[in-house]
């Protein structure tokens, strides 16, 4: 597995695609890994270089004394950019990905060329609830709050015809260290960049889903609103990971605005 040795982080990475293509970086969600983006591959990889990680804490990457930032987070994609010899690229982050986006639209554009937020909220709150799932899996472990987790992370329906894909996101989850998932939960939990997405000048396309109960729709549309000239799309049937539960429309939207 290949792996960037940052200034205080190792980051797990993976490429796919021919190295002449232009960049494409995935950010992952709180307690998945890289292969959340597993049905994105095959589609993105034919017509971008696709860079997914697994951000500090999670995954293959390493666990580094918490609490996290999104300023951490972010300046984690810049490390990995440089590492990677990668001037400008473009990104794609789902929820607490998204909040990795937004933080460097604002303070990194020179590094971006189109972005794409899904699933996403400038703001996730209220805090206490961050600081009581942070202290319930340093207490019980993730797999302790894994159940109730992912069943926000897909709609009903989809997710009683999908027994092996709920499965194989427990155990993700479940996987996830205990003290990287709280990091990252206060990470989420101090960010407000309500003010802030404003100063986004990169090109912006915002996905919602409309049965997303983590971050609804309005959540998307305030972003759209907010960020000048954002597109806006909204999935349905779709949850919180509307990567997974709508691939073609999410791959399709994607695609057309990246190459647009």
């Amino acid at each position: 597995m290949p792996y960037a040795d940052l200034s205080d982080v190792r980051l797990h990475y993976r490429l796919d695609g021919d190295a002449s293509l232009p960049v494409l970086v995935l950010s992952n969600s709180l307690g998945t890994n890289l292969d959340m983006w597993q049905p994105q591959v095959a589609a993105f990889s034919q017509r971008f270089r696709l860079l997914r990680y697994d951000t500090r804490g999670h995954g293959a990457s390493s666990v580094t004394p918490g609490p996290y930032t999104i300023a951490q987070l972010g300046g984690d994609v810049v490390g990995l950019l440089d590492h990677l010899q990668i001037a400008r690229a473009h990104f794609c982050g789902l929820s607490m990905g998204g909040i990795t986006g937004m933080w460097l639209g604002v303070h990194q554009p020179q590094r971006i060329d189109r972005l794409v937020l899904s699933n996403t909220a400038a703001y996730i709150g209220p805090p206490e609830n961050w600081t009581n799932r942070a202290a319930a899996v340093e207490r019980d472990g993730v797999a302790s709050i894994a159940a109730a987790v992912v069943e926000r992370w897909l709609t009903p329906g989809f997710a009683a015809q999908q027994p092996s894909l709920v499965a194989s996101l427990l155990a993700m989850l479940g996987a996830t260290d205990a003290a990287g998932y709280a990091a990252n939960c206060r990470a989420v939990r101090d960010s407000d960049l309500r003010e802030a997405v404003a100063a986004i000048t990169r090109p912006t396309l915002v996905i919602a889903g409309a049965n997303d109960l983590p971050t609804p729709p309005r959540d998307g549309a305030f972003l759209a609103q907010a960020i000048p000239g954002a597109r806006y799309v909204e999935l349905a049937p779709a949850a919180h990971l509307s990567n997974l539960e709508q691939v073609e429309p999410f791959n399709t939207a994607v695609l057309d605005f990246l190459q647009g």
